[in-house]
């Protein structure tokens, strides 16, 4: 497992957990991010925010929120 903030752009890996308080999993849930869920980076310049798709839905998220998403990379 590696966190999300870590993969290249165009890498793929499903979420396995969500690390952090209760706050941070309700934001993410409602944001499309769950345990099970497959992700791909469409934009991480390794630094500042990144660009995920999740489905139909691509979504910026802040490198600190990125690091507590956890993958496994396909």
């Amino acid at each position: 497992m590696v966190p999300l903030a870590f993969l290249d752009e165009g890498a793929r890996g499903r979420i396995v957990r969500i690390t952090g308080g209760h706050g941070v999993l309700v934001r993410l849930t409602a944001m499309g991010f769950g345990p099970g869920r497959e992700v791909k980076v469409v934009r991480n310049q390794m630094a500042g925010p990144l660009v995920v798709a999740s489905g139909d839905t691509q979504v910026a998220i802040g490198r600190g929120m990125a690091m507590k998403i956890l993958v496994e990379v396909e």
